[in-house]
């Protein structure tokens, strides 16, 4: 117990954040504070990130100063059944803390919010399609295993089997924090279900995150700059696809993004959905402005290439997953597609902390 720290080391630094949290909360009683609506909401969703930082390490440090002074009086006192106790918290607090320190490592500014998870299939149809869905289970599987709720956006079945591509929402704190390194191309090496020679395949699928955008932010989109299409949910048949044209696409003319729902069966529910999509990409567009203009600040040290793919899942000749970014390797793929890809998000949270490369 004598090693237990709070430090989570990085750029985390709980003094200054305790800090700010002090001067905003001396701000809100200031006579006139409320009179500035916008600024006041922003105070106030401030507060709250802080508070979710301070009060989280003031009861774990609470918990490993208790844990250090019962220990110091074990030392004079031993007591056989305390001291199985002690080591028990110290191993459940071993935990926390360290779990504590790898959401440390989530300090971007968006890092808090939900996620969005646009899944999209590669080329190689009905075999990148199945692979597409693959993945649209394992991440499932991972918000599930964490508590989070999912809800489809869009889903786009495939002909024969599989999807064309899923937009998933995905709700907890920091989803996407944890969930943005896993945007990039996931490449699938297998024997084909689908080839009646069994003969390998490689099939590939996009994965890109979002953050989502709480309407607290203020992005302004005109009625003008929108060119809406009505068409038919599509899908492979049954009575769940609607007979009417009750799909929605969105085309935001001056930037070219679209989207589409057709989960709804109501149009007006199915543009609602579309308006909170685009939104989102609007926000994160422009978001990857300001990244942009850093990075090119900064370019000499800063070096960002992507490969063809940040991830291999292999099931055959032999089972693998490799994270080409951090090189770890994990055989259990079975384990993996059900959701357990923690590991890889620690793996590269970690690189990223270390080398500045986080996004």
């Amino acid at each position: 117990m004598r090693n237990a720290s709070p430090s989570c080391g990085g750029s985390f630094d709980i003094d200054s954040k305790r800090a700010r949290l002090g001067a905003l909360e001396t701000e809100m009683t200031a006579p006139g504070f409320w009179d500035n609506a916008e600024r006041a909401q922003g105070s106030v969703q401030d507060m709250k990130l802080l508070k979710g930082w301070v009060d989280p390490f003031d009861k774990l440090w609470g918990r490993v100063q208790s844990a250090l002074e019962l220990d110091a009086m074990l030392e004079a006192e031993p007591d056989a059944e305390m001291i199985a106790d002690v080591e028990r918290e110290a191993v459940a607090l071993q935990d926390e803390v360290e779990a504590f320190k790898l959401r440390s490592l989530l300090q971007g500014r968006d890092d808090f919010r939900d996620a969005q998870v646009e899944i999209s299939a590669g080329a190689g149809g009905t075999e990148a399609q199945d692979w597409a869905e693959m993945l649209m289970r394992m991440y499932t599987r991972w918000a599930e295993r964490r508590g989070f709720g999912i809800e489809v956006l869009d889903l786009s079945e495939g002909e024969e089997a599989g999807i064309k591509g899923a937009v998933l929402e995905i709700r907890g704190a920091y989803a996407f924090g944890f969930l943005r390194p896993e945007t990039g191309v996931h490449r699938l090496v297998r024997i084909s279900p689908f080839d009646s020679q069994a003969r390998r395949h490689t099939s590939f699928a996009s994965v890109f995150v979002y953050p989502v955008v709480n309407e607290e932010i203020n992005i302004e989109i005109r009625e003008e700059d929108i060119r809406m299409d009505v068409f038919r949910a599509s899908g492979a048949g049954g009575q769940h696809v609607n007979k009417t044209s009750s799909a929605v696409r969105l085309t935001h003319i001056p930037s070219g993004v679209v989207v589409s729902s057709q989960q709804e069966r109501s149009q007006h529910k199915n543009k609602q959905t579309a308006l909170k999509m685009l939104k989102n990409r609007l926000y994160n567009l422009e978001a990857e402005k300001q990244a942009a203009a850093k990075a090119a600040l900064d370019a000499t040290k800063a070096d960002v290439t992507f490969g063809s793919q940040i991830r291999s899942y292999v099931f055959q000749p032999y089972t693998m997953v490799n994270d080409h970014r951090t090189e770890l390797k994990i055989p259990d793929v079975q384990k993996i597609m059900d959701g357990a890809i923690d590991p890889f998000i620690e793996a590269y949270l970690k690189m990223a902390g270390t080398t500045g490369a986080a996004r």
